[in-house]
């Protein structure tokens, strides 16, 4: 199918949908109840950018900054970057120990729900068999379609393939290649840096600045045009539960695109029996049409409109790099408990290695994620929001890249879940008693409590409620760094 076709496919499939290309047609489009159900996602950032492993995924573009110490560490590794440019580095991206099915069983493993994959990053290189782009690991590289692969794997094991693209952003991402001598100048490979649009709102650290404004530069109409069609192509091809956008879409050039895509993607979702969304960052849809997501950090408080954080093992890089730091398996942990109860998900990224394995410390990580759920799993599959999220003097301001540093919880730092007649409050550092403030006695407007219990374990929890609040004293003191849950049910 050429662009023009599917360009009139898409108008014909929203002209016979339910939903059409405005946003009081789509707002108000039902979050999954899977989605709220499952709570828990993997990301995979797994690229081409995994072979030089050097700074982070943003490697491409930085290469071609002088200002960058990707750039000298790049000369002084692979030459000039006429002779050995970005595209270079593909035949070394062979994937040769990717095993899918291998993957998805480390996932279930860890208690993840869905997966993922990023379709398509900045670099323009898409990791799935398309039409649109010849640049792909099924046809270069590789030489697999690795989402198809991971979406054989997820329907064999029962996770739910969902699919980020970024495809947006490369519209400018590769210009920095444009100020100096480099392949991206020579017209052989436009079709893979792209357009490489040279602006001075997007030179530099100042395309962080620009492209974060609304009202700044947009997108030209040939691209904007292509970039649905992809986009279109991808959601029909994997029927992805979730289609994920990094942050240009937000773009008032992207606005009446965004509408179509919603439109097409939500009917088509119509049509295979399926419940999906769309995740977004900034202001790019109304909160009611998408998923909000936070990158790298969380919410204050309880939002009453479901919303995601995504946020990486990986301190210093979303795809493999080495020499990077990783967090706790605590901190995930911690992360996820605050995360669900202020109405949430999470999706947590790994980074392979471009031979396709799992590096140690995240595998470490999603195995001690996964036993801690296999315990605690009760307060958080399935659950919603309480009156409150938690108590305690610890918590995150809110907002973007805040995330870096684990919370310094206390014992008498809680965050609350709500199940089926069931309050879960979580401790978030064990202590030997709880003392809950919440569930203090008034004798007016109370609610009555019922048996209480600790997740994981047979002893008894003795029970004393108070005006103070309700103290918790387990039989058998916990041990461990990990918070744990008590079960508390309500009459």
């Amino acid at each position: 199918m050429t662009k023009q076709e599917y360009l009139k496919q898409i108008d014909e499939v929203i002209a016979r949908g339910p939903y059409k290309a405005d946003w009081s047609s789509l707002s108000g489009h039902k979050v999954p109840d899977w989605y709220k159900r499952d709570k828990l996602g993997v990301f995979i950032h797994w690229g081409i950018y995994s072979v030089p492993a050097f700074g982070n995924e943003w490697y491409p573009r930085n290469m071609y900054n002088p200002d960058m110490p990707e750039y000298a560490h790049h000369k002084a590794t692979y030459g000039d970057h006429k002779d050995f440019g970005y595209k270079d580095f593909i035949p070394d991206f062979k994937a040769e120990r990717f095993d899918a099915a291998q993957w998805v069983s480390l996932f279930r493993r860890a208690g993840i729900r869905y997966v993922m994959p990023v379709a398509e990053h900045h670099d323009g290189f898409a990791m799935y068999e398309t039409d649109f782009n010849r640049w792909n690991a099924a046809e270069m590289g590789p030489c697999r379609d690795v989402v198809g692969e991971l979406k054989t794997a997820c329907e064999d094991q029962g996770l739910t393939l969902c699919a980020s693209t970024h495809r947006a952003e490369h519209y400018f991402f590769l210009n920095m290649g444009r100020t100096i001598e480099s392949d991206v100048q020579d017209p052989a490979y436009a079709d893979f840096y792209g357009p490489a649009v040279y602006a001075p709102e997007f030179h530099g650290d100042d395309l962080h600045k620009y492209s974060a404004d609304v009202f700044a530069r947009g997108a030209d109409e040939e691209w904007l045009s292509d970039w649905l069609v992809r986009t279109c192509e991808l959601a029909d091809r994997y029927k992805p539960a979730i289609l994920y956008f990094d942050w240009w879409i937000h773009n008032h050039s992207f606005k009446p695109w965004l509408k179509k895509l919603a439109a097409y993607y939500y009917n088509r979702a119509e049509e295979w029996g399926m419940e999906v969304t769309i995740n977004y960052k900034h202001e790019a849809f109304p909160p009611t049409v998408a998923t909000f997501d936070v990158e790298r950090g969380a919410l204050s408080g309880i939002n009453p409109v479901y919303w995601q954080t995504d946020t990486a093992i990986g301190r210093d890089s979303w795809g493999y790099r080495v020499g990077n730091r990783f967090k706790p398996a605590r901190q995930v942990v911690c992360d996820l408990v605050d995360i669900v109860s202020k109405n949430g998900n999470l999706l947590i990224n790994v980074g392979p290695r471009p031979d396709g394995t799992i590096t140690q410390e995240e595998t470490e990580v999603l195995t001690a994620l996964g036993d801690w759920l296999a315990v605690n799993g009760e307060g958080i599959y399935g659950t919603t929001f309480w009156k409150s999220f938690g108590e305690g003097e610890v918590n995150t301001d809110g907002g973007y890249f805040s995330d870096d540093q684990p919370m310094p919880f206390t014992e008498s730092d809680f965050r609350f879940t709500w199940k089926d007649g069931l309050l879960y409050a979580f401790q978030m550092k064990p202590g030997k008693t709880a003392l809950i403030k919440a569930l203090k006695r008034e004798g007016h407007h109370d609610f009555l409590l019922g048996k209480v219990s600790l997740l994981g374990s047979d002893a008894p929890v003795a029970v004393e409620r108070t005006g103070e609040g309700l103290l918790l004293t387990p039989t058998a003191a916990p041990d461990g760094e990990y918070p744990i849950c008590y079960k508390i049910e309500v009459e």
